[in-house]
């Protein structure tokens, strides 16, 4: 322990590089015990985004008992689904296969936090276990046709951070939320941020309590159909079918607008019908205000092709121009592939949102080099990376939303959560109703105004209770 202590205050000083210098140690605890388990659950109707179309989700919940150095001990849970075919989209491996490398990994980070005895706060841990995670998954690629990408190992843990920061949480009698101030984290953000954390406490940048409703973004996938004609094979199973269906049924004032972005006539054609829908249903609603989020999923070739779509819809719809509130991901997300494919026009016209190459530290700082102007959060990739990165990004004045990864149950209350503690969050995408709703099940009457709501906002005003909120 003593080489260990002395290493992480030489290195202190380096992002990334973890150190125990100020911990209030009478306030620390450990991982005393895990679990995993998986559920499935079928789409009830499939979901075309970025060029792929999902009609299944495995959910990895992970168990866990927390222990304080008194010997006191609480339960922690945490639940994500395995978005593969976000996180790892992949030509040379198929679904069962990509999926099956992440249950494998999930397996290896399993062991490793059984043999993790460290004492701390769930920052320290993560620290601690993230970069093993990342050597473990370089290990599990070494027998596959393509390496797991980091994005896709986040994912994979992303539960086991939920479970640790819910259980941390419950052992000190309070919400996940609320586990940043002096009294358990007495020093700034440097310990895990490097410069970029100096002076940066992190309760200055975490709303102790949520925000009481948030503004919920419906999909749109580019198969969903938008009218009675378009439905070809109906579900039936009483939730809505078409758009101006599910405008009513939840009261739908924010639309997220899945596009192509490799065919610009389909792309403006298909905003300007959703547009053209919307309106007609909306004010016979008697709204008038409502707005649009587009998502090209990556697949613009470059920002030019953005800038053109924007030139074509505001000439072709100009009201639904109008009415964008910002742009998420558009072009590849492998950032340092392309420098020269710079946000800065765009985000003049609107928030460009950086979702996909948003791993890490060093990909938000790269990304405000190349003109982007706001930040994705997600749960799916770690409660200490939304806190931490949400921080920096508020300290940068940037543009902010929640998005989900059609998360349900538990990792719906987590991503609700995350969206209402955090300042400046404009809206909270919510998509396992639309798409998974079998997977809510559950969770439904144990939680109302989460998972059913009739005016377009979420009742987050409940999410108080200790850790993450999640009573399983």
């Amino acid at each position: 322990m003593h080489n260990r202590t002395t290493r992480r205050a030489l290195l202190g000083g380096l992002a990334g590089a973890p150190f125990l210098i100020g911990r209030p140690t009478e306030t620390d605890a450990r991982i005393k015990e895990l679990k995993t388990s998986y559920e499935d659950f079928l789409y009830r109707t499939p979901y075309k985004f970025g060029g792929n179309v999902v009609d299944r989700v495995t959910l990895l919940n992970v168990e866990c008992v927390i222990e304080s150095r008194a010997g006191k001990t609480v339960r922690g849970f945490g639940s994500m689904p395995l978005g593969n075919v976000w996180s790892w989209p992949s030509k040379e491996l198929s679904y069962a296969e990509t999926l099956g490398a992440m249950k494998t990994l999930a397996d290896r980070m399993v062991a490793t936090v059984r043999g993790y005895h460290e004492y701390g706060h769930p920052l320290d841990w993560n620290q601690d276990l993230e970069p093993k995670w990342l050597e473990q998954a370089a290990d599990v690629s070494k027998s596959l046709a393509q390496p797991i990408p980091k994005l896709c190992t986040l994912v994979t843990g992303s539960p086991f951070e939920a479970a640790f920061h819910d259980g941390f949480a419950k052992l000190h009698n309070r919400s996940a939320y609320r586990i940043y101030g002096k009294d358990l984290l007495p020093h700034d953000a440097s310990k895990y941020l490097g410069a970029e954390g100096e002076g940066l406490f992190l309760s200055r940048y975490v709303k102790p309590e949520p925000t009481p409703t948030m503004q919920v973004y419906h999909s749109v996938g580019a198969l969903d159909p938008l009218t009675v004609k378009d439905v070809e094979k109906p579900v039936r199973d009483g939730l809505p079918e078409t758009l101006p269906e599910w405008i009513r049924y939840n009261g739908i004032t924010r639309l997220k607008i899945k596009l192509n972005g490799d065919d610009l006539k389909w792309d403006v054609d298909r905003v300007a019908a959703i547009h053209r829908i919307t309106t007609e249903v909306q004010r016979a609603r008697g709204i008038d205000l409502w707005l649009y989020s587009l998502d090209f999923n990556e697949r613009a070739k470059n920002v030019a092709y953005l800038l053109e779509f924007m030139n074509k819809l505001k000439e072709q719809a100009f009201e639904a121009y109008r009415r964008i509130q910002y742009v998420e991901q558009p072009t590849a997300r492998d950032l340092k592939a392309d420098r020269g494919n710079v946000m800065t026009e765009a985000a003049k016209i609107r928030p460009v949102v950086i979702d996909e190459s948003l791993t890490g530290l060093d990909m938000l700082l790269l990304s405000r080099e190349m003109g982007y102007s706001g930040v994705a959060l997600k749960a799916c990739k770690g409660q200490s990376q939304a806190i931490l990165l949400g921080a920096v990004a508020q300290k940068y004045k940037m543009f902010l939303c929640v998005q989900d990864l059609t998360c349900p149950g538990a990792s719906l209350i987590h991503s609700a959560g995350l969206a209402a503690h955090i300042p400046g969050v404009v809206a909270l995408e919510a998509n396992a109703r639309e798409y998974v709703p079998a997977a809510n099940k559950k969770w439904e009457n144990r939680f109302p105004g989460i998972f059913t709501f009739t005016d377009g906002m979420m009742r987050t005003s409940t999410l108080t209770g200790n850790g993450l909120s999640v009573v399983v």
